[in-house]
């Protein structure tokens, strides 16, 4: 096995439990995808075996601190089943929930999903999928109450980006989440047409909005919308640039067997939704801001770290008195403090007053390592408008 040197201060990491590899954790090095290298530091001691491969967190992680282990089908068995026997002890109020989380699991490169008895693992690297024939196939013996595979490709240049493996297709699945319910597509792109990660929020609000109104955006399916409405919100309003979202939504909202009398639907850049509410002097009790990190559109590109304030800022002018502002992100290259001070320098420009009501981070089943921030990726702050 070919030998790869690292920092000490890497070195330190990884006993520290930082299973995340970067550029700057090796003296040098030889980089090849799927590469498994030893690693030793500058003392010329063992530290771990990594798998080499590129992913938006780094250049690799380390699978093991002991120098006769390998990836074979007996490690990534033993992996999934302690994993599995944790997951179940926990109490999810969904039938949908994240049963593998990456590095935070013991091995990144790659996620599982359940949605039911369906499986969506997510491969974030060409280095691991190279092993996807045998981690789906211990997978399978693992969890037996599998009914179905689908696969997503979400590195660059994939062969392809969502397909069926193994079982009986589904087409559409209809999933239960806190007494609401939603469709889902195993097989439809990337997504499935809900944020798993997003479980615990949906129930706030549905718990919170009775008798108000909702302003929805970057809505994608509406489920920030069902979930108020289900709630008892008197009125909601999604808004989202895709034209699908309308179809979308309204799927959404026919499943639960919800009027579509008190709810309105919009197609358009938010940014312009804000100035057309701004104008017509629309007020909102609640305002979801969950944009995505990065989006482009015809009119403009959007980033979190670049534009969250000014985005803040269009949704304080239509919130009502002593209303509310879930304030949400995913973006990992932004940090919770980085996220609060751009929440605290929209009050300030504006000079107005706000409380934090709620903090939300990520469920129990995406686990998260204490050691790497970015692991913890979702940021939800409930803010009171004063």
């Amino acid at each position: 096995m070919e030998k790869a040197y690292i920092t000490r201060q890497s070195a330190q990491k990884i006993k520290r439990g930082n299973p995340l590899l970067v550029e700057k954790d090796f003296s040098s090095i030889s980089f090849a995808e799927g590469k498994v290298v030893a690693l030793y530091d500058e003392r010329q001691q063992f530290v771990a075996q990594a798998l080499l491969g590129k992913q938006n967190k780094g250049i690799g992680f380390v699978f093991s601190q002991n120098p006769k282990e390998t990836l074979s089908a007996s490690f990534f068995e033993n992996l999934l089943y302690k994993v599995y026997q944790r997951k179940q002890s926990l109490v999810i109020s969904s039938t949908a929930y994240r049963l593998y989380n990456g590095e935070a699991d013991g091995l990144g490169g790659f996620t599982i999903d359940m949605y039911e008895g369906v499986a969506v693992f997510s491969w974030y690297t060409q280095a691991i999928y190279a092993y996807a024939d045998i981690i789906i196939e211990v997978f399978l013996k693992v969890v037996t109450e599998c009914q179905s595979v689908y696969e997503k490709l979400r590195y660059e240049n994939p062969l392809f980006v969502s397909r069926f493996v193994t079982g009986q297709p589904i087409e559409r699945l209809i999933i239960e989440e806190n007494g609401v319910k939603f469709a889902t597509y195993m097989d439809d792109g990337l997504m499935t047409g809900i944020f798993l990660d997003q479980r615990e929020v949906r129930a706030y609000l549905k718990e919170k909005c009775r008798g108000k109104s909702v302003l929805n955006t970057f809505s994608y399916t509406g489920a920030f919308s069902v979930a108020a409405a289900v709630g008892g919100a008197s009125q909601t309003t999604s808004v989202d640039v895709a034209k699908r979202s309308i179809e979308k939504t309204t799927e959404q909202f026919d499943v639960n067997g919800l009027s579509m009398d008190s709810q309105k639907l919009y197609v358009m850049d938010v940014f312009d939704y804000f100035k057309y509410a701004k104008k017509k002097e629309l007020v909102f009790d609640w305002v979801v801001l969950d944009p995505p990190s990065f989006a482009r559109t015809k009119k403009r590109t959007f980033s979190v770290a670049k534009n969250y304030t000014e985005l803040l800022e269009d949704a304080i002018h239509i919130t009502s008195k002593h209303g509310y502002i879930v304030a949400s992100t995913n973006a990992s290259n932004v940090s919770y403090t980085d996220f609060v001070a751009m929440i605290d320098k929209a009050f300030k420009r504006l000079k107005r007053a706000y409380t934090i009501e709620k903090v939300f981070r990520l469920p129990e089943d995406f686990t998260t390592l204490k050691q790497v921030e970015l692991s913890n990726y979702l940021k939800v702050i409930i803010l009171k408008v004063d």
